[in-house]
């Protein structure tokens, strides 16, 4: 699509547009045509492997954080995450349930405490890849092994067993990367 077909659709000016494009294309999330124009860009089987690998150190490090301080009302807002899951799947809204599906990872996160690695979390554009490997769900299997290895997490931490809570999210992220690279 054009700069001023976005302009006119987003509603800001032609500009704007330019800068943000460019911005991607810094960040390496877009990369430009030879004859012009920006392009989404497929990842590379190593890229797939660097993002889980970071996914795992920001995800672990912040459930190893989070398991000192944990509250009940926090196994309670992560448990939500997961029946509003549960609930998008059932109705067929599989829209919302990516956006629990990243709410719950973006909860792990949160419950750190520590605001560095929320902003980490963040800056490295986790979230965006996350959007991408949900997309990857194509059957309704694939959405109840989200369902079950989420709440194997939130099991996990209720426990306070920071290993099994380790395990389960390594096995999760993992199934996620072999989905990617299966496309």
């Amino acid at each position: 699509m054009k700069e001023d077909i976005w302009s006119k659709n987003v509603g800001v000016s032609r500009v704007a547009i330019r800068e943000a494009l460019t911005r991607l294309l810094g960040e390496s999330l877009v990369m430009q045509g030879e004859k012009g124009g920006f392009y989404v860009r497929g990842l590379t089987k190593d890229e797939v492997q660097e993002i889980r690998e970071l996914r795992e150190v920001l995800e672990l490090g912040a459930i190893r954080l989070s398991l000192k301080k944990l509250t009940t009302e926090n196994i309670k807002s992560l448990e939500k995450i997961c029946d509003d899951f549960t609930s998008m799947i059932e109705r067929g809204y599989f829209n919302g349930a990516c956006e629990a599906d990243m709410k719950f990872h973006e909860m792990l996160i949160k419950l750190s405490g520590n605001k560095k690695l929320f902003n980490a979390y963040f800056a490295s554009h986790i979230p965006l890849f996350h959007q991408k490997l949900t997309e990857t769900q194509e059957t309704l299997n694939d959405y109840e092994l989200t369902d079950k290895e989420h709440r194997a997490i939130v099991a996990a931490l209720k426990a306070k067993n920071y290993r099994k809570a380790e395990d389960a999210l390594i096995k999760h992220i993992s199934r996620g990367e072999s989905a990617i690279l299966d496309l």
